[in-house]
């Protein structure tokens, strides 16, 4: 329809073209000594307008002509950047389906070619990584960095996440702490730093890390749970031999992460063992209150202290309502000891060992018996012990 309206307007033109030519008589006198020439108008016009149009073309063609080497400049560095940003695309998906070679060279051309150099030198330094080639992959992390201003904040990354996994753990706190300094902590960062201040053993900085990940959705309460109790324990471990330094530490500990019942058993051995053990003992009561536990309730004569004889009370209060309960037996027998009940701890003692033959509860029964100057039924338990030991 279109083409129709257009042939019809063409058509409506010629005709008035035609119509205004046959009214126009005039005529137009060419002097040029000792020449004279008289034209009509109408000639003159159509004269007129084919010359500019043959000049028109004609300027074209030498204007196209002139900028034709331009044009097949543009042309070839076109199809060399499509070429080379294949070449890096191509590099992507070999490295990312393990072929480590093939990304290597890939990603080398399209570094050759200019084409987004940076990341090409990233995708090689990987690829070499992944081949175990040190040389190779030095030399690629080498250009990257030649790139600062374009790629420093993936190149540091990069290099700390290879490092993680070469178990270079100071070479990649050193690429993180860069990163800290200017101003890059995001997620990943996070959680690589995680992992590494947890593998070099710096616990007080995996708490601040864990607790700062899962304050931004990036852990769930699941997931940190593990590593701040690893990291609760763990720093008990380092200040065990300082009890004051201990105490100052475990008070600053928050209310909801003293409520992880794994940290607590794990903590209170090294708590008792640098005399602060009662530290625990509130929070191990109000554990067992809320729900029973027999290997907590095991620990809990550590928990005693100079007040062996409120912590002896409290349970027995527990044992009338878990009378067959073997931990809480040995818990009350280590108790009775530490009051000097030597009767009471043995009727305990042998008691936990009738419902649960431990080697503790052995070594628990002989040691008492030493003291009571009974040394063939200490011999008697140590042997019980070793047999055990080594079943």
């Amino acid at each position: 329809m279109r083409t129709l309206l257009w042939l019809i307007a063409l058509f409506a033109l010629a005709a008035g073209v035609a119509m205004l030519a046959s009214i126009n008589t005039g005529y137009v006198l060419v002097v040029l000594p000792p020449w004279r020439a008289q034209l009509s108008l109408n000639l003159l016009i159509v004269a007129l307008l084919a010359t500019f149009f043959i000049g028109y073309v004609v300027l074209r063609l030498v204007g196209k002509t002139i900028a034709l080497p331009g044009r097949v400049g543009v042309f070839r560095e076109r199809r060399r950047k499509d070429k080379a940003g294949r070449a890096l695309r191509e590099g992507l998906r070999a490295l990312f389906e393990g072929r480590f070679a093939q990304a290597l060279k890939l990603s080398g051309n399209a570094f050759d070619a200019g084409e987004s150099r940076s990341m090409a030198a990233l995708v090689a330094a990987r690829a070499a990584h992944g081949m175990h080639d040190d040389t190779r992959y030095r030399i690629w992390i080498g250009r990257a960095a030649e790139q600062e201003e374009e790629a420093r904040v993936a190149r540091l990354m990069t290099e700390a996440e290879l490092a993680v996994e070469g178990r270079r753990f100071e070479e990649a706190a050193e690429r993180l702490e860069n990163l800290r300094l200017s101003g890059h902590r995001h997620i990943a960062a996070l959680r690589l730093s995680l992992k590494v201040a947890s593998a070099l053993g710096h616990w007080e900085e995996v708490l601040r890390l864990a607790r700062q990940l899962r304050k931004h959705k990036a852990l769930t309460d699941e997931q940190a749970q593990p590593v701040v109790r690893r990291a609760h324990v763990e720093r008990v471990r380092e200040l065990a031999r300082d009890g004051e330094a201990l105490a100052v530490y475990w008070r600053s500990i928050p209310a909801a992460e003293l409520g992880d019942r794994r940290m607590v058993e794990e903590a209170v051995p090294y708590l008792a063992a640098a005399g602060q053990g009662a530290l625990v003992r509130k929070t191990v009561e109000r554990m067992l209150d809320t729900e029973w536990d027999g290997g907590l309730a095991r620990l809990y004569a550590q928990c005693a202290n100079d007040d062996a004889a409120g912590c002896l009370a409290r349970a027995e209060g527990w044992l009338r309502k878990h009378p067959k309960d073997a931990d809480l037996l040995y818990a009350l027998g280590r108790l009775c000891v530490a009051a000097q009940l030597w009767g009471k701890a043995q009727s305990y003692l042998e008691a936990s060992l009738s419902l649960a033959p431990t080697i503790e509860t052995h070594l628990a029964l002989a040691h008492l018996f030493e003291r009571l100057e009974r040394p063939e039924e200490a011999h008697a338990h140590y042997r019980a012990a070793a047999e055990h030991s080594a079943a």
